[in-house]
């Protein structure tokens, strides 16, 4: 290995390790997430890593420093996959597609698993995640927990639990399979903000929901737009319309969940 490490510059790297936690972990406060602040923490971690490096064949650093090294490492790393978990996680909000209701069952319609899942694998994986699930049964529930990891190493999860379906004639394994099916779609559409809607002739459209937002509710919108830095181009192309002026008052409410749900997840970063 080339080069060398002064002693005093891996002793300065255990001070850090030893101070207030607030010093360690300030990117924390950092809420808008870039290409150009994860290269920086990449830096961090190739400097770090370098020390350790050197520090482990050097005889006059002690155990405890090395250990505080080390723990360094792992809270960058930590910081760098939750950075990347968060920016992929806002491009792709604008890739996922509400998925027509073509399911029917209880009185009510609803998106089928089988639906969801094939919009939203394309999608995962173009962005560099995987949804995964686990599952626990107790005699009338079964709970789903869906885990989505990124590439990175950081992953999130969300957890329900579900009555076992035994409406029908369902035998044993046809409730527990039906509720399967049903806590994925839950899960899924909470963990992904997953929306769903009507075929077209069920839609606003008989109820004079195809007349267009008005000047304020458009300006409100574009405000969003902006704030959440969201490709116009690509926003339209999602709602299938022509401009965000021209959106159709049935498309609203979809519209500003979307823009909502992408700020908040922005903020929490």
């Amino acid at each position: 290995m080339s080069g060398s490490v002064p002693l005093e510059t891996m002793e300065a790297a255990a001070r850090v390790c030893a101070a207030d936690e607030k010093d360690i972990e300030m990117t924390n406060k950092v809420q808008k997430i870039d290409s150009k602040e994860i290269a920086e923490q990449q830096d961090q971690s190739a400097s770090v890593l370098q020390i350790i490096q050197h520090a482990a064949t050097n005889p006059n650093v002690d155990i405890d420093k090395m250990e505080r090294l080390l723990q360094m490492q792992e809270r960058i790393l930590e910081r760098e996959a939750k950075a990347s978990y968060s920016a992929a996680f806002a491009q792709m909000q604008t890739d996922i597609e509400s998925v027509e209701k073509k399911g029917k069952g209880h009185g009510t319609k609803y998106a089928k698993w089988e639906h969801i899942n094939e919009m939203l694998k394309p999608v995962l994986t173009s962005h560099g995640f995987g949804l995964s699930f686990r599952t626990a049964r107790s005699d009338k529930e079964i709970t789903i927990t869906a885990v989505l990891s990124h590439r990175d190493g950081h992953s999130e999860q969300t957890e329900q639990s579900f009555p076992l379906d035994t409406s029908g004639s369902k035998n044993g394994i046809q409730a527990v399979g039906s509720s399967m099916s049903y806590g994925k779609r839950y899960t899924a559409s909470a963990l992904l903000n997953i929306t769903s809607h009507d075929t077209p002739d069920d839609d606003g459209a008989a109820a004079g929901g195809d007349e267009p937002i008005t000047e304020g509710q458009c300006a409100d919108l574009l405000k969003l737009i902006e704030e959440t830095e969201t490709d116009v181009s690509k926003f339209c192309k999602f709602l299938k319309i022509n401009s965000v002026a021209e959106m159709p008052m049935s498309k609203l409410g979809k519209a500003e969940a979307m823009l909502n749900a992408k700020k908040a997840k922005e903020v929490q970063s």
